[in-house]
């Protein structure tokens, strides 16, 4: 009796274990049970700070998202505009994927599809009008995918063969890009002012067609094909195999036969060739321009995506949905309702504080003192 006394002063009032696999069913309650939470106290504090109707604010965002009427088509513009700042911002977390999967952190995303729209604006205002257009389009994707493979293999070779830090590397080199682009406008457009961007003049050249008469359906259908081949690669091909393996342990993979060099090099060139592809979609099937800040920071948000997605291409689509609704619709209830935009930057981040939350109960277990299992003390 004294020494279970003695065992229970010694032992800490919590302390957490990590669970079992707890299953597809009871992660999305947690998830649910999460948001849910985020949403009463966002609304809590929409009604605290700002007066207004949380419910009018919800359904504000909502309106912001997928428009305030539908068509007789059944889709409207403001509905195709979301789903393609979505699907863009899928295909990064698609693109960061691999390497991720590898555990190397590629941060660099943001300057890799910089250097995809370099490519193709490049390509639109110097052969725009100069050969057919069909080639053309086939010039500019062709020429995005490889630079966009290069640029990010300059960190992996030195990550390669020198164990460089590719984190910073990565980080870096999104500056890089970033003056890049900066000069070539300065040059191209001969004002010297690199915020302005440069406008394609040619407007008939260097445009992807609409699909069914729709805008940003071609990008969305390309990336629509990306989520298929990149769930298919990471989970069947052997190559994606041998990601995972050099992800868990680069000595397994040595011991085995698998050149790790050789993966983290092809590894990191696809990342780099999809973020190419992203900007070649930048340019060509939407803002037509280019200029410093195009990709809007959504190669840092990607990295969130393909995370809380758990590296699982299918996973990404909602998560990207949820980012999206999030950011677009509270930018246009704060306008609507004529608040503070930074209302909507702390209703997004107490949402996504809540699934990081629930990622750790997924994983981990709170123990109080004198609890058992089953609930007897």
């Amino acid at each position: 009796m004294t020494e279970n006394r003695l065992k229970s002063h010694h032992e800490p009032l919590i302390h957490i274990t990590k669970r079992d696999d707890v299953g597809l069913g009871k992660s999305m309650l947690i998830h649910f049970v999460g948001i849910l939470i985020a949403l009463v106290i966002s609304a809590v504090l929409i009604w605290t700070i700002t007066g207004s109707n949380p419910l009018q604010i919800f359904k504000s965002m909502y309106e912001g998202v997928v428009g305030t009427s539908i068509a007789n088509s059944g889709i409207n513009k403001k509905y195709m505009e979301s789903v393609h700042i979505m699907a863009m911002l899928l295909c990064i977390s698609l693109a960061v994927t691999p390497a991720f999967k590898m555990k190397f952190w590629n941060i660099g995303a943001e300057g890799q599809v910089l250097m995809g729209c370099l490519a193709s604006a490049y390509c639109m205002i110097e052969f725009g009008g100069k050969v057919n257009d069909t080639v053309l389009l086939l010039i500019m994707v062709v020429l995005s995918v490889l630079v966009g493979a290069l640029w990010a293999l300059i960190p992996a070779v030195c990550k390669a063969f020198w164990s460089t830090n590719e984190t910073l590397f990565t980080l870096m080199m999104n500056y890089v890009s970033m003056t890049l682009v900066s000069y070539f406008i300065m040059v191209k457009d001969r004002s010297g002012r690199s915020d302005l961007g440069i406008i394609n003049e040619r407007t008939e050249y260097g445009y992807l067609p609409e699909f069914l008469g729709r805008d940003y359906l071609s990008n969305i259908l390309i990336v629509a094909a990306v989520v298929v081949f990149m769930f298919i690669y990471l989970k069947y091909s052997k190559q994606g195999y041998e990601i995972s393996v050099v992800g868990e342990s680069e000595n397994t993979a040595k011991y085995i036969g698998i050149n790790v060099k050789k993966v983290i090099l092809r590894t990191v060139a696809i990342s780099g060739a999809i973020c190419g592809l992203v900007g070649f979609m930048i340019i060509a099937g939407d803002k037509h321009s280019i200029k410093p800040s195009i990709v809007g920071g959504q190669g840092f948000t990607a990295i969130m995506v393909s995370w809380m997605a758990k590296f699982n291409p299918l996973l990404m689509i909602p998560v990207a949905m949820l980012i999206v609704f999030l950011s677009v619709g509270s930018k246009f209830a704060t306008s609507a309702f004529r608040i503070d935009n930074s209302i909507g930057d702390i209703l997004t981040a107490i949402v996504i504080f809540s699934i990081i939350a629930c990622e750790f109960f997924t994983r981990y277990k709170i123990n109080f003192r004198g609890v058992k299992k089953g609930g007897k003390s």
